[in-house]
């Protein structure tokens, strides 16, 4: 009885099985039907093309890139960004076995036997299609991804996908597979301006690839399938982890045994990364920016906020694999790159960092300074970066982290004026408001240890005093004044920042200097936000414009609050916790912040030309005595900001309207407390500074 309800069970999932494949032919019928009578046409010139290209193409084809230029604000030359595959082409008797062995276990095991594309990888990917509206790179042969990295974008079209799979039909009937995946192994990109194998044999361990032992062909076999999230710089464990995967794939393809799988795994990977002429912040950076923009121009949404980690994490995917593939174009479509940087402002900012830091020598176990300082430019009239900085300039192999844009730091109290002050000024405060500097329950100290009483909110800025700062931001609420980043783009708000402690610099994650800079450029600019960039106008190798668009402007803060800031952090430099850092020639605002034990230290300033964010602190965070916003990076700021305005006519911010004191302000503010079940400053150890 029980044998005979196996063999019906048995028979019913055969059943199921066999209804589920009639229907899939049925589905695959009918968009095979739908595709010829609707693109027939299409399809029919899309595969005349594919003969036409690929009768084209010889050996020769799949050696030659072109460079990309990048230029200054003044039209001279920063760099030239090669792949040089042409200097580390190998031909396949020069390409070790193991790799051959590892990229096709990984990428395509059917390799050797398919005609250029496989079934169940289309039909993955017309499933994937159905589902999200999307075509993915899921699927796609050696074959298929050789075709798109030389002769096609990286467009997610099914238009695309088809002609893919043409080209790739087509180059397996005039190459052999050795030639085949000859080209594609001297081709495909590893990253951080790699091309080929023996480019990044060369670029990550400084040898050439036939003397790699199998874990470190294995460990660069596994950056190619998304070189953004597969980056050894970024991300050495999910690097490691899918070279681990592939050494797997390998032995259960018996192209090695499980002893010599074991040992690979075990094998430490120690990068030693090429020496090359660069100039570092203002290179990644570039890269960053320009990379970004080709994001966008193949309709990519940047997001910084998700409603689960799910979504996040498949965003994270698809924003990884996507900024690899556009990397990788800088490097091999001869782009010309203008940017807004001017090396001048470049080298002044760098030697302010570097000459203000200069006693501080400690390094660690790669030879890296300690402490660090960044720094950004920003010029006010266009929005665009004219400097950026990433840290102490040092003799180091390859990219080092730019601080910049790259580290999320706690801002202290240089966030108050973003995120408490100006939006209070918007709902009828002035700097001549009646403000309290009390002791709060269960609420901050200020950084001078003293409560002084009624005090104008001018004053309360100028001091930074962490009790008003505190209490005005509970009456605005949190939802309200985290609202206004957002809008700018601040990328690591958390939904656990909705809490007191934000008033003062207490984020879960923390700001950039990019962004604190872009934040204050706002207030100059009348309350008009910017996303920074440094790029003006790309063009292709031809000169066709492919990108020239100035920062888009968007009303953050209301104008007159804008212009009332400015007003009382022009006092800050005069009057407050930054003083003595005015400049001479020039009118100058800006705000201090410091972190609890002295760990990190901000001067965040504009003056109507230019406006700067100053960062110090220890890579890895701890106490540096003396630290404040007006010691080392308040001395950087004022070094930077004086040389960078000789010679410029003396200009005033724009005065504010006054009017007059709408009734019951004083009143609301004093009662301004920390309010019911609001948490104390102690959860958040990085916050607190003047």
């Amino acid at each position: 009885m029980g044998k005979e309800r196996k063999r019906n069970k048995k028979g019913r999932i055969r059943r199921i099985l066999m209804i589920q494949f009639l229907l899939l032919l049925i589905l695959m019928g009918c968009g095979a039907f739908y595709l010829i009578k609707t693109y027939g046409e299409d399809i029919s010139a899309m595969q005349q093309e594919a003969r036409r290209i690929v009768d084209s193409a010889s050996p020769k084809t799949f050696r030659a890139a072109e460079t990309s230029l990048v230029y200054d604000d003044n039209g001279n030359l920063i760099t030239a960004m090669k792949g040089e595959k042409d200097v580390y082409y190998l031909d396949d008797e020069e390409i070790p076995a193991y790799a051959k062995a590892a990229i096709i276990s990984i990428e395509d095991k059917k390799f050797e036997t398919h005609r250029g594309y496989d079934l169940k990888g289309i039909l993955r990917s017309v499933k994937s299609y159905l589902e999200s509206g999307q075509v993915t790179q899921g699927g796609s042969t050696i074959t298929q991804q050789l075709a798109r990295n030389i002769f096609l974008t990286h467009e997610r079209t099914w238009q695309r996908k088809v002609q893919e799979i043409l080209i790739a039909v087509e180059l397996e009937k005039k190459f052999s597979k050795e030639e085949i995946l000859e080209f594609y192994l001297n081709n495909i990109y590893f990253g951080n301006g790699y091309y080929g194998i023996q480019a990044a044999s060369k670029g990550y361990f400084s040898k050439d690839v036939d003397v790699l032992s199998l874990s470190e062909i294995a460990f660069l076999c596994a950056i190619p399938n998304n070189p953004g999230m597969y980056d050894p710089l970024e991300h050495m464990e999910k690097t490691l982890k899918r070279r681990d995967r592939i050494l797997k794939q390998m032995k259960e393809d018996g192209k090695i045994s499980e002893a010599t799988c074991k040992k690979a795994m075990g094998e430490e990977i120690v990068l030693n990364r090429s020496q090359r002429g660069k100039s570092d912040y203002v290179e990644t950076y570039t890269y960053y920016c320009a990379t970004r923009i080709l994001m966008e121009q193949q309709g990519f949404l940047f997001q910084t906020e998700f409603e689960s980690e799910e979504e996040k994490e498949r965003y994270q995917e698809e924003y990884s694999a996507l900024y690899g593939e556009c990397q990788a174009n800088l490097y091999k479509k001869g782009y010309r790159i203008y940017t807004s940087v001017n090396m001048e402002l470049q080298q002044k900012l760098q030697g302010a960092i570097d000459g203000n830091l200069a006693e501080f020598s400690e390094v660690n176990a790669e030879g890296i300074f300690t402490l660090q300082g960044a720094g950004v430019c920003i010029d006010n009239h266009t929005g665009l970066v004219k400097a950026i900085v990433g840290g102490r300039n040092q003799d180091l192999n390859g990219y080092t982290l730019n601080r910049a844009y790259q580290s999320y730091r706690q801002p202290g109290s240089a966030i108050k004026p973003l995120i408490v002050y100006t939006p209070l000024l918007a709902r009828g405060y002035t700097p001549d408001s009646v403000v309290v500097d009390q002791e709060i329950l269960d609420g901050p100290q200020n950084a001078d240890g003293v409560f002084e009483g009624e005090m104008t909110l001018r004053r309360a800025v100028e001091k930074s005093k962490n009790t008003v700062a505190w209490s005005l931001f509970s009456e605005l609420t949190p939802e309200a004044g985290l609202e206004y980043l957002r809008k700018m783009n601040f990328a690591r708000l958390d939904r656990k920042d909705l809490r007191l402690p934000a008033a003062l610099g207490g984020f879960t994650n923390g700001t950039s200097p990019l962004e604190m800079a872009a934040g204050f450029a706002a207030l100059e600019n009348d309350g008009n936000y910017r996303k920074p960039t440094c790029i003006s106008k790309i063009t292709d190798a031809q000169g066709n414009v492919i990108y020239d668009a100035a920062p888009e402007p968007v009303l953050v803060y209301e104008q007159n609050a804008a212009r009332m800031m400015t007003s009382m952090l022009t006092g800050v430099l005069t009057e407050g916790t930054g003083s003595g850092l005015a400049l001479s020639s020039v009118a100058s605002a800006g705000k201090t912040g410091t972190t609890n034990d002295n760990k990190d230290g901000w001067l965040v300033g504009y003056t109507p030309y230019y406006t700067t964010s100053i960062w110090v602190g220890y890579d890895m965070p701890r106490e540096l005595p003396g630290l404040s916003g007006a010691t080392y990076p308040g001395l950087i700021w004022h070094q930077f900001m004086e040389e960078a305005h000789q010679g410029l006519k003396p200009l005033e911010f724009l005065p504010y309207i006054r009017s007059e004191e709408p009734e019951g302000t004083e009143e609301s503010q004093e009662s301004g407390e920390s309010g019911e079940g609001t948490e104390g400053i102690q959860d958040f150890p990085d916050v607190v500074g003047m």
